[in-house]
């Protein structure tokens, strides 16, 4: 089956079985290996991606339900010689260990400050009619679908909150 995306902003056509994955496209059709598959089940957060600005897990997506839609992977953002603000932010603030997760726990990041600027309540928040604060115990609920099994979390945490503001969190409150 043809299908075209938008992959990091070039249109890219494909052609492929219609059971595959998002991620399986990503990876093996358009040598985009940064979105790591984990445990392909969705529970891990290692191939989140934005689909049209709203983080996804790529295993668990089948291709053919994105064609024409914008995708943005981990290369979509920078490159070593040029990093964005949120992952300079992981390395500044050790983010990451063996790094395995950290493709998707940016992708996630990412997606995450979106959320906070439609003002998206969260399962912490405290009222659901008002406008998030970003503190502490909201980025760890927002980030709770992404896994690190070498347990950087504070790191991660840091990065997050360091870079919000260069990478375009607009309604930021204090925080905690």
């Amino acid at each position: 089956m043809q299908i075209t995306l938008t992959v990091n902003g070039a249109a890219r056509e494909v052609d492929i079985d219609p059971r595959t994955t998002l991620l399986d496209v990503m990876r093996h059709h358009l040598d985009l290996t940064g979105s790591k598959k984990g445990c392909d089940h969705g529970q891990c957060g290692a191939c989140t991606m934005l689909v049209n600005g709203r983080r996804i897990n790529g295993c668990l997506s089948l291709a053919v339900m994105h064609d024409g839609d914008e995708i943005t992977t981990i290369e979509g953002l920078g490159d070593p010689g040029n990093l964005s603000p949120l992952q300079a932010a992981f390395v500044r603030n050790d983010g990451y260990q063996c790094g395995y997760c950290t493709p998707g726990q940016i992708m996630s990041a990412k997606g995450m400050y979106d959320e906070f600027n439609k003002g998206w309540p969260s399962h912490v928040s405290d009222d659901l009619t008002a406008e998030p604060n970003f503190t502490t115990a909201e980025i760890k609920e927002r980030m709770s679908g992404n896994l690190c099994r070498c347990s950087a979390y504070p790191g991660i945490c840091k990065a997050i909150e360091e870079s919000a503001e260069e990478e375009g969190l607009t309604k930021r409150k204090a925080a905690e």
